[in-house]
C-alpha cells in the first residue's frame, strides 16, 4: 500500500522560509513522478513543482519559480519543497502526490497522479 505523509507546514511571516517534506512508502516501480500541489480556500488545486526519478524538475511559472525548490532524497524516500521569500498568497494546504511514469512537462497536472498525501497547512502572514 502506497502512503505519502507530508510534514513541515506552519505559520510564518512574509519573507520567511519553510521546508516541506513528504515521506513515501510502499511504491515499488522504478519510474515515477512526484509533485507538490497547493489548494487555497475556494480555489482549485494547482501544481507547484514536480520531479521525476531522473531528477528532471518542472515549476509553475511566475508564481513560484525562483523561490521554491523541489528535491528528493531517494535513500530516504523523501520528497522536499524548499520555500523561500514566502508571500501571503502562498497560503494554502500543500499536498504531495505520486504517479507512475515520467510526466515531464505534464507534471503539474493533478489528474496524472495516483497517490496523494493528507496535506500540510502553510500560512503566511503579512
Amino acid at each position: 500500500q502506497v502512503q505519502l505523509v507530508e510534514s513541515g507546514g506552519g505559520s510564518v511571516q512574509a519573507g520567511g522560509s519553510l521546508t516541506l517534506s513528504c515521506a513515501v512508502s510502499g511504491y515499488t516501480y522504478d519510474d515515477y513522478s512526484m509533485g507538490w500541489f497547493r489548494q487555497a480556500p475556494g480555489k482549485e488545486r494547482e501544481g507547484v513543482a514536480s520531479i521525476d526519478n531522473l531528477g528532471r524538475t518542472n515549476y509553475a511559472d511566475a508564481s513560484v519559480k525562483g523561490r521554491f525548490t523541489i528535491s528528493q532524497d531517494n535513500f530516504k524516500n523523501t520528497l522536499y519543497l524548499q520555500m523561500n521569500s514566502l508571500k501571503p498568497e502562498d497560503t494554502a494546504m500543500y499536498y504531495c502526490a505520486l504517479g507512475r511514469g515520467l510526466f515531464r512537462l505534464f507534471g503539474l497536472i493533478k489528474d496524472r497522479y495516483n497517490y496523494w498525501g493528507q496535506g500540510t497547512q502553510v500560512t503566511v502572514s503579512s
